[in-house]
């Protein structure tokens, strides 16, 4: 059997290889208008993985995804069985999908949902299937529940902390930490190994601790369990008493001996050999934990080779070695040697590399056209070797229909002279005992005539000389035929210069302008022909005629490099320039022009290499030059003027509208010409007056002129420098351009009506060098929008503007205005749109509502006017509203008061508007006009409407009409603005005590037909703050603050009073009445004897603090005087300008008794100013007014 397999097996081989050289599969272009047209079989474009970890927290989606025309249905399996989803209501099928959604969020579980599914697409061509994807749920287990025992160890012995996670879905990763969740700290001594266990090769008594916690984190969840914390006690031999070691010696604890220095031994792995597989592609992890006194050093290596090291790291310490991406070249025995100074120990790690198969060559779409040779190839590898199996559309390719056309040969099926209606989706599985490949590939038979995909009269441009692609990328099926032809069908492109393609493309490799022209590929193929033209143009090269010099340059002078230029006049160039290979420095000293680089006032950062590029879209040109700077020739001191006027001056190379104007410089006088200013003078329309026409920079002495027709020139040259402006040069003899039609039409066209019944067509007129010849006109042209077909003409002279009478009103016209002279018109001029005049609007908007939004703001509500009614540009409504009337009782209805009117206007078309600063309980009226540009149209009809109540304002006064020692009568008055019906007054009230600080605040409630009210039980001498305000049903107002005080106790008056008798007092009051009596005869006689004595100034210089005069705004007396009282109060506002306010002037009594603020404690000493307003905190924020105190003024002197 053997020998009669073999000679098969070859046949295969030569049969597939001939196969693969006489056939090609049509490669389907990826252009969606294609496509789109295209028949296919499904193919999976996407889907979940094969091994599918869900989160139980989270609903299941299995994605399906998959193409193909007509778009496929969708089906499921679990678990080999077909899964219905139309009976389970948690599963749903995304629309156009084949992912499944399986909703668990009411609390199913998703374990009910673990099993292998398989998803399969198809459409009238074929079925694809899927993987097999299993879903599993995530598991994240509770730690079993242990007790474990304090570990007491000597000192220098190995000790492993086992961690032993649960076990999880996925597996977790595993770290350890103390209580403070910081990660225990590791070293070549202590470490972690690939199982959890913490290792320790010796231990020390600092290992000593009770929180050695391992933690498992499980990834898929986000969840992390922890072990029950280990304690560790290292206990040192020598610092235990002698009993105690007897003690622990006795119960062979440790032993009979310390830990003494030891080499070292493996605590993982064991034994000296082992063995570890892993498969192809995957992590090799090696490693090796050895314990050992002092702590041994770990190091791998391989015995039968080198390791890979751009594959291979080392990790925990050297004790892990990891290989990423393992190979079958892997395989082998690996050596972990450790050691120590008292030797060392080896360890032989037997690794074998297993492999899950992989592609060679995974089987690939192919697309046939009728009677046409394919292959589908299947290639895998793997260790063991997989096992190939074929598929026909889901179902195993032995239970499949029989197709003669088709022939299964191994890892290869072959297709020969296919069939319409043939298609199908393959599927090759590989699979071993570590895994498996499934792949779909569909075989479509297509029967399509050819399409050229290259866009029609697609233009081509190339330089001469350069090779010329020209596309024809086609799709057909059987792959069409590319035929080639030039300007005619006549005869078809073959041989020399032409090269073709296998995708259609024809080059011309070098390219000559005989080449330019109309080209057409046809491509043909059993089933039709198509065909496309393109265009192919050759350019002219680009080419610097004159390139840029060496220059050597004095520092501060100018210099300027030529680059002049020659390309293919079609092509738009660009000029760059470079220095040193990179921009131009950022100064305006570089002058760019077209054909030359200026710069001005060289300085040594300037040396350097300059290179012009010369860019157009298809190819560049570039040269370059170097600046060299040099220091200037000292000279004697210059006298620096402005230039002499240019001379000389010589028309050259006349046009029709241009001339070559040169000149021939004047003496600089030291300072550089910067520039040249070009005047002219026209003496046909404007002689005797000269106009700038353009400047060049300092280093030209020419200048390429453009000119208008029909003006007679005279040119003439001033030279600027940094001194100033020379005199102009002689003028030039004149040039004469001949007339011609105007080159431009007038500007500023506009059309607009000044009476309902007119059209003023308006426009700047054209000066004198825009006529361009005699006999200038303007045809002014109208017609009415989309009413005239025919445009009305009008030929007007000498005016900028003219009348269209008769109009409709406010109708949309179009306007032009062209020039034209003698000879000829004009261009064709824009049409603007204009409008005949505006009339006032007739009709009047029709209020619908107002809504009184509250009792200071309003929204009124109108129905906009018909377009026609407002004949004109509608420009917005105007809202006139008025106060009628109060709403109180006592300003009846036979007493109006007409408040002024108010306007509110609101632009475009509006429907409503809000009407702010209303008064409360008020009576309004409001009506709306339109307007338009002209004016305003009739009003409508006025409406009425109420605001409601709102709070009322601050009452007009509170006083005090009677005090006593412990009672004070309060009266007020209304407020002037009550703004709605008073439904009462608050009356809130506080002592104030010497500080300043404010008692308990009281509350009162008075009707509002009460005009006073009489306090009881109040302080004898004590200062009291009021705060009084007025109320309506929509609440309180502002309050008016007061502060007033009840008078003092007779005795205690009588007593304060005492003091004025004694001798004393008497005798000091006297003493200072005298020296101000001397002192104001002595300024009496100053005064007499002609004010040659300044008293004012001397006063001031040399003032005696013990008798100065009071100021006016400090009436204290001496040391009686409280400075305290000075200062504002906490919370107080000052007036603006410093100065206190007072009701009376400084000498009156009322500044001294009732009308003024002095103030006096209980035991009459002063404590505040004898004038003045002083304004505190108040409650709730309202501000404070004055309060005159009604204390005898008398006991001041006491």
């Amino acid at each position: 059997m053997l020998m009669m397999d073999r000679p098969r097996d070859c046949r295969t081989l030569l049969l597939v290889l001939f196969l693969g050289n006489m056939v090609k599969a049509l490669d389907v272009p990826l252009d969606p208008k294609v496509l789109e047209g295209l028949p296919q079989p499904p193919t999976i474009t996407h889907q979940s993985p094969k091994d599918y970890i869900v989160d139980p927290r989270e609903n299941i989606v299995i994605h399906c995804e998959a193409k193909g025309k007509p778009h496929p249905s969708f089906s499921w399996t679990r678990n080999g069985i077909h899964f219905d989803i139309d009976k389970d209501s948690k599963v749903t099928m995304k629309p156009h999908s084949g992912t499944l959604v399986i909703d668990i969020s009411g609390g199913e579980k998703a374990e009910a949902y673990e099993g292998v599914y398989q998803c399969t697409a198809r459409n009238e061509h074929g079925t694809a299937i899927s993987n097999n994807i299993v879903i599993r749920q995530s598991r994240s287990p509770l730690w079993s529940k242990e007790k474990i025992k304090p570990i007491i160890v000597q000192e220098g012995v190995s000790l492993v902390l086992q961690c032993r996670p649960p076990a999880g879905l996925p597996p977790p990763i595993i770290f350890w930490m103390d209580n403070n969740f910081q990660r225990l700290p590791q070293s070549r001594r202590v470490s972690q190994g690939l199982n959890g266990d913490l290792y320790f090769s010796n231990v020390v008594t600092e290992d000593s601790r009770s929180d050695y916690i391992c933690y498992a984190r499980f990834p898929h969840t986000q969840t992390i369990q922890q072990k029950q914390p280990i304690t560790v006690r290292v206990l040192n031999m020598d610092a235990i008493n002698e009993t105690m070691a007897a003690y622990l010696n006795d119960t062979d604890l440790f032993g009979d001996d310390p830990a003494e220095e030891r080499r070292p031994s493996f605590l993982v792995p064991t034994g000296s050999t082992s063995s570890k597989m892993v498969l192809r592609g995957q992590v090799l992890e090696l490693e090796c934990i050895a314990e050992g006194l002092p702590t041994p050093e770990v190091a791998w290596s391989k015995v039968s080779g080198e390791l890979p090291t751009k594959r291979a790291s080392f990790q925990n310490f050297q004790k892990t070695l990891r290989i990423v991406d393992v190979s079958e070249a892997d395989a082998g025995e690996y050596r972990c040697t450790a050691k120590n100074r008292l030797g060392s120990v080896h360890h032989t790690i037997r690794v074998t590399v297993k492999a899950a198969p992989y592609w060679i060559s995974a089987p690939r779409n192919l697309v046939l056209a009728p009677l046409e040779t394919g292959v589908l190839t299947c290639r895998a590898r793997g260790n063991p070797k997989p096992t190939i199996s074929w598929f026909m559309n889901g179902v195993p390719i032995e239970n499949a229909p029989a197709d003669l056309s088709r022939k299964v040969e191994d890892d290869t099926i072959i297709f020969t002279e296919v069939q319409t209606g043939s298609s199908a989706v393959y599927q090759c599985n590989a699979s071993n005992e570590y895994g498996y490949l499934l792949s779909n590939a569909f075989v479509n038979v297509l029967a399509e005539p050819p399409r050229v995909l290259t866009p029609l009269n697609k233009v081509y441009q190339v330089i001469m000389n350069k090779p010329a692609l020209l596309d024809c990328a086609s799709f057909g099926s059987p792959l069409p035929g590319i035929t080639w032809f030039k300007d005619s069908r006549s005869s078809v492109l073959v041989g020399d210069p032409f090269v073709f393609h296998e995708n259609g493309t024809l080059e011309i490799p070098v390219a000559q302008a005989f080449n330019s022209g109309k080209y057409t590929c046809v491509a043909t193929n059993s089933f039709g022909i198509s065909e496309n033209h393109v265009y192919l143009e050759v350019k002219e090269p680009t080419r610097i005629l004159k390139q840029p010099e060496y220059k050597v340059v004095q520092r501060n002078r100018n210099v300027v490099f030529e680059c002049k230029v020659k390309h293919d006049p079609s092509l738009i160039p660009t000029m760059t320039w470079l220095k040193d290979n990179g921009e131009l420095p950022d100064d305006e000293r570089f002058i760019v022009d077209s054909d030359s680089l200026t710069i001005m006032e060289v300085t040594e950062n300037d040396e350097g290499t300059y290179t012009c590029i010369m860019n157009t879209t298809l190819d560049q040109d570039s040269a370059s030059a170097e600046l060299t700077v040099v220091e200037a020739t000292p000279t004697p001191a210059v006298i620096y003027e402005k230039p002499d006027a240019p001379t000389d001056l010589e028309l050259t190379d006349p046009g029709a509208r241009s001339v070559q104007l040169t000149w021939i410089p004047g003496d600089e006088h030291n300072s550089p010409i910067k520039k040249f200013l070009i005047q002219y003078e026209d003496a046909l329309h404007d002689s005797g007056t000269w106009h700038n026409l353009t400047e060049v920079p300092g280093t030209k002495t020419t200048a390429h002129l453009k000119l208008s027709p029909f003006v007679h020139y005279s040119f003439r040259v001033i030279a600027r420098n940094d001194i100033g402006y020379s005199l102009p040069s002689q003028p030039s003899r004149q040039y004469r351009t001949n007339p011609a039609a105007p080159d431009e039409n007038p500007s500023e066209v506009k059309g607009m009506g000044t009476e309902p019944n007119n059209l003023v067509i308006s426009w700047k007129p054209l000066t004198g060098l825009q006529w361009n010849g005699p006999g200038l006109q303007y045809k002014v042209m109208w017609r009415q929008m989309h009413v005239d077909e025919k445009w009305t003409s009008v030929t007007v002279a000498n005016v900028s503007k003219f009348v269209v009478a008769g109009t409709p009103t406010f109708v949309p016209y179009e306007v032009k205005v062209q020039a034209v002279n003698n000879y000829g018109h004009g261009p064709n001029p824009a049409v603007i749109i204009g409008y005949s005049g505006e009339d006032l609007p007739v009709e009047a908007p029709e209020i619908a509502r107002v809504l009184v939004q509250n009792s200071t703001l309003a929204e009124v509500y109108w129905k906009s006017v018909p377009a026609k009614s407002v004949r004109g540009k509608l420009q917005g409504y105007r809202v006139y509203y008025w106060k009628e009337r109060s709403l109180h009782k006592h300003n009846g209805h036979g007493h109006p008061h007409h408040m002024e009117q108010q306007t509110l206007t609101f632009s475009g078309n509006r429907s409503h508007g809000k009407l702010p600063g209303l008064h409360p309980y008020s009576l309004y009226k409001v009506n709306i006009k339109v307007f338009n540009g002209r004016g305003e149209g009739p009003a409508s009809t006025s409406q009425q409407f109420e605001t409601p109540e709102g709070v009322p304002g601050r009452p007009a006064f509170l006083r005090v009409t009677d005090s006593n020692l412990d009672s004070l009568t309060l009266e007020w008055g209304p407020p002037h603005e009550k703004n709605g019906r008073l439904t009462g007054y608050t009356l809130r009230y506080q002592s104030v005590n010497n500080s300043n600080e404010l008692g308990h605040l009281e509350e009162l409630t008075v009707p509002a037909n009460e005009t006073s009210i009489t306090l009881h039980n109040l302080k004898y001498s004590t200062r009291y703050k009021f705060y009084f305000s007025a109320k309506t049903l929509k609440g309180p107002g502002p309050s008016v603050t007061e502060e007033f005080a009840t008078i003092m106790d007779a005795a205690m008056a009588s007593r304060q009073v005492d003091i004025a008798t004694q001798g004393w007092f008497i005798g000091l009051m006297c003493a200072i009445a005298l020296l101000i009596l001397v002192l104001l005869i002595v300024c009496f006689i100053k005064r007499n004897k002609g004010g040659k004595y300044p008293v004012k100034e001397k006063e001031d210089a040399h003032a005696d603090p013990e008798i100065q005069p009071m100021k006016d705004d400090d009436i204290t007396f001496g040391e009686y005087s409280d400075n305290e009282d000075h200062k504002p109060l906490k919370g107080s506002r000052t007036p603006s300008s410093g100065t206190v306010k007072r009701d009376e002037s400084d000498d009156s009594l009322v500044d001294y008794g009732e009308g003024g603020d002095g103030q006096f404690n209980e035991d009459g000493s002063f404590i505040g100013q004898y004038s003045g307003k002083t304004e505190r905190d108040t409650v709730q924020g309202h501000e404070s007014s004055e309060a005159p105190s009604p204390v005898n003024a008398m006991n001041s002197f006491v």
